[in-house]
């Protein structure tokens, strides 16, 4: 594989291989290390990418693992970073609405930090990425069947957990 093949192949799933990362290491920096490891190993092995089916699933199955790894060295030094949903509108927002929406996004992250890690990389390829179940399936190796169970149970686990944070549930 050429430099030029290698451009159009790889680089324009790099936004997506970004997002996992800093999903799994809340931390930009560290996320863009990850990437510029896992790219250079991309670029190494090039000569045996044309052996794989998906050369997506591939580097997003790299992330994963990368990230994990980077997870587990440091278990102890976790930061947080990335850009809160509420920043996007923050022209459009009362103080009070911007800061409530700041609280929910800081809450979402943190329960979503608060899941087992299958269930945190499925939630993540299909709600975030939005993979299809066939993409999921090549990247994780688990069934159709077992995704939807993950991302029910991922889904149900988050509205649990954020209804009885924000108290909601005994309001209504």
């Amino acid at each position: 594989m050429d430099l030029q093949t290698f451009n159009q192949r790889i680089l324009p799933v790099q936004g997506r291989l970004f997002r996992l990362a800093q999903m799994f290491l809340r931390n930009r920096e560290e996320a863009e290390d990850a990437i510029q490891d896992v790219l250079l190993r991309l670029w190494t092995n090039r000569q045996q990418l044309e052996t794989y089916q998906s050369i997506d699933a591939l580097a997003v199955q790299m992330t994963k693992n990368l990230c994990l790894d980077r997870l587990k060295s440091h278990r102890n030094q976790k930061t947080e970073g990335g850009t809160d949903i509420s920043e996007v509108h923050a022209k459009e927002q009362s103080p009070y609405a911007l800061l409530e929406s700041s609280d929910s996004s800081r809450l979402i992250h943190q329960l979503i930090g608060g899941l087992p890690e299958q269930h945190k990389l499925v939630l993540h390829l299909r709600d975030v990425e939005e993979y299809s179940f066939e993409e999921i399936e090549e990247v994780t190796g688990l069934t159709n069947a077992n995704i939807r169970v993950i991302l029910s149970r991922a889904r149900q686990k988050l509205r649990e957990s954020y209804l009885k944070a924000s108290n909601y549930e005994n309001e209504h």
